[in-house]
């Protein structure tokens, strides 16, 4: 692998911005610190001030493959991830067939390592009838096991309790959850239709899928895991009232229940859904501004512990219908980092703090071997901005399959220069190296936790 030195950056890792160079040799960090200009490298990146993050790991993808390939790809969504900074992503089991077996995971796993330019993993389905499945997957092998409390999802819906009891009791691994209490959105949805038919008004999503709806099953499954000593991972957060369920006085590594934040709960409120209608139509719903900022105070104060996207692409026929027609959910990954750098712009988050909820968090939350970080030894993902390289999204700068977004029309003042995957440099102002594929993510996990 050819030797890279990035030179004259200013390095966001540990907490800190440190003014220096970083050497990549074989793949992996050998150093990182002041003036290293007497190391011989292949390819020298004068990056100029510009700010050096470990790569982005994003905890929540749909990448739609097998089966919803004219939606998104595993291939088309890693570029549009490592256009973004994301150098590691983990992808949900909701594709068809649905990854609910550890062959049809596998099948997975050999299309990203012929595919995938960003690092990857893959999460097990649960369903209310493959526990002894979910009992045979290697902890140090896949990111973790999702289960489903929302409708949106199909067949792969848990809802029975006596499984569920027996999931959380009896995994082994970090069970990641969708949230949301689907008999409430039921009845809900149902007064809703006898007013207004298929063509729901897109703003009373949030009425639908409701704050009532999203607390009482995060509740839930936050007892349960009380119950049993489980580690649970709760997505996608949308209420500030959900905030409250979380610690945040232990640290990372001692907590067994934590929860993620998605840029689009950060960044869109219900104001937006007269400008942007079924585009910013997400499960869990995108709610009020007041939820908006509880969420985003409850990442700074430690209650949640890592910022994701929940990308999920679907294509402009399927969103424009009605609502009832039109799917949940949209592409997010190319356009996460430079969203979030807007918010520091706006003096809303610290550079450090996005590096700590992106990268170091997600890392130590999943036990990610030796990523996540900018240390020696530690696998070369890495990401550098220019914080002061305006662009604006269009159509003809949109990566993801589906070729649409919901920033189309922002201007971001950030952009992505360049970004390094397992130490290949994979991304430089536009253009894409595809000689190496990313790497499959090991997990350092002990069964006795």
């Amino acid at each position: 692998m050819k030797r890279i030195l990035i030179t004259d950056a200013n390095i966001v890792n540990d907490g800190k911005i440190t003014r220096g160079d970083v050497f990549i040799k074989d793949g992996l960090i050998f150093i990182a610190g002041g003036n290293l200009k007497e190391y011989e490298a292949d390819i020298t990146i004068e990056a100029n001030g510009k700010y050096l993050l470990p790569g982005l790991i994003d905890d929540q993808v749909h990448f739609r493959e097998p089966g919803l390939t004219h939606k998104a790809e595993i291939y088309t969504e890693a570029k549009a991830a490592v256009a973004g900074g994301i150098t590691s992503f983990m992808e949900m089991p909701n594709t068809v067939p649905q990854s609910t077996t550890l062959e049809l995971l596998e099948e997975k796993y050999k299309i990203a390592s012929e595919r995938s330019l960003a690092n990857y993993s893959f999460y097990l389905g649960a369903t209310n009838d493959n526990l002894e499945e979910i009992l045979k997957a290697d902890p140090n092998n896949i990111c973790g096991i999702k289960v489903f409390q929302g409708s949106s999802t199909g067949n792969m819906l848990v809802d029975n309790e006596e499984t569920l009891e027996k999931i959380f009791a009896e995994c082994p691994l970090l069970i990641a959850t969708h949230s949301e209490n689907d008999d409430i959105i039921k009845a809900n949805l149902e007064k809703y239709k006898q007013k207004y038919g298929d063509d729901i008004p897109v703003k009373f999503h949030p009425k639908i899928r409701s704050e009532e709806a999203c607390y009482d099953a995060s509740k839930k499954v936050v007892d349960l895991a009380r119950k049993h000593g489980t580690k649970l991972h709760i997505l996608h957060i949308s209420t500030g009232k959900e905030v409250q369920l979380f610690d945040n006085t232990l640290p990372l590594e001692q907590k067994r229940i934590t929860a993620e934040a998605c840029v689009h709960h950060l960044w869109f409120s219900e104001e937006d859904y007269e400008e942007k209608g079924t585009f910013i139509k997400w499960n869990p719903a995108v709610k009020t501004a007041k939820d908006r900022e509880e969420i985003l105070e409850g990442v700074l104060d430690d209650h949640i512990d890592v910022i994701a996207t929940d990308h999920a692409p679907h294509t402009l026929g399927e969103k424009d219908n009605p609502y009832t027609k039109a799917p949940s959910g949209g592409p997010l990954v190319q356009h996460c980092l430079v969203a979030l750098l807007e918010m520091y712009h706006e003096g809303k988050i610290r550079l450090e703090d996005i590096v700590q909820k992106t990268s170091h968090n997600v890392a130590t939350l999943f036990e990610i071997e030796k990523r996540g970080f900018i240390r020696p030894s530690y696998h070369a993902d890495l990401v550098l901005v220019d914080l002061e390289a305006p662009w604006t999204v269009n159509r003809d700068n949109i990566i993801s399959k589906c070729g649409w977004s919901p920033f189309e029309g922002q201007t971001f003042r950030s952009s992505i220069t360049h970004t390094i995957v397992s130490g290949q440099l994979v991304y430089e102002n536009g253009i894409f190296n595809e000689d190496k594929m990313g790497e499959r993510l090991k997990f350092s996990r002990k069964l006795s936790e």
